[in-house]
């Protein structure tokens, strides 16, 4: 890692960021699991509206030289508390995400800890495993970025 990455509270000045990564074809097609249409900025404003209203939901922005890089959330899925985030593809390969998973999850008491993952997203699961996650299951669901079924690891960290 050639610099430093930091998490400090999401704010509304973030989301223009968030939106613009998040129109990334390529990064759309890793996450696989996205919104139907990445280039509705009302869709996506809405949605980070809810986020921001749901004190269930937890955000961090992860920030790499002082730049907004993206962002690690936990919240509920499937009945269980669960984490995910988004970098920015300019910050991929460098270690980013696994300090900010590692920061992220180091100030979340509750285990375990659930986060999922497309099972050809390979630089998403090794990020897990080095944050403490183990595969404990699989799934499958249609993809929005990717317009099929995809087959997805279930991965948890702490205890069962």
């Amino acid at each position: 890692m050639t610099s430093d990455a930091f998490l400090r509270d999401t704010t509304e000045d973030d989301l223009p960021i968030f939106f613009e990564q998040q129109l990334d074809p390529d990064a759309n097609y890793m996450a696989a699991f996205t919104s139907g249409d990445p280039t509705d900025r009302d869709h996506f404003m809405a949605r980070w509206t809810r986020i921001f209203e749901d004190d269930a939901i937890a955000t961090q922005t992860i920030l790499c030289d002082g730049h907004v890089a993206g962002y690690v959330a936990s919240f509920e899925q499937f009945g269980k508390p669960s984490i995910s985030y988004w970098l920015g593809k300019e910050y991929w390969g460098k270690g980013f995400a696994t300090k900010a998973v590692l920061g992220f999850v180091g100030h979340i008491n509750t285990r375990p800890l659930y986060a999922r993952a497309a099972k050809d997203n390979i630089a998403s699961i090794r990020v897990l495993e080095k944050c403490g996650f183990t595969i404990c299951g699989e799934d499958k669901g249609f993809a929005n970025a990717r317009g099929e079924q995809v087959e997805e690891f279930i991965m948890r960290l702490g205890a069962s």
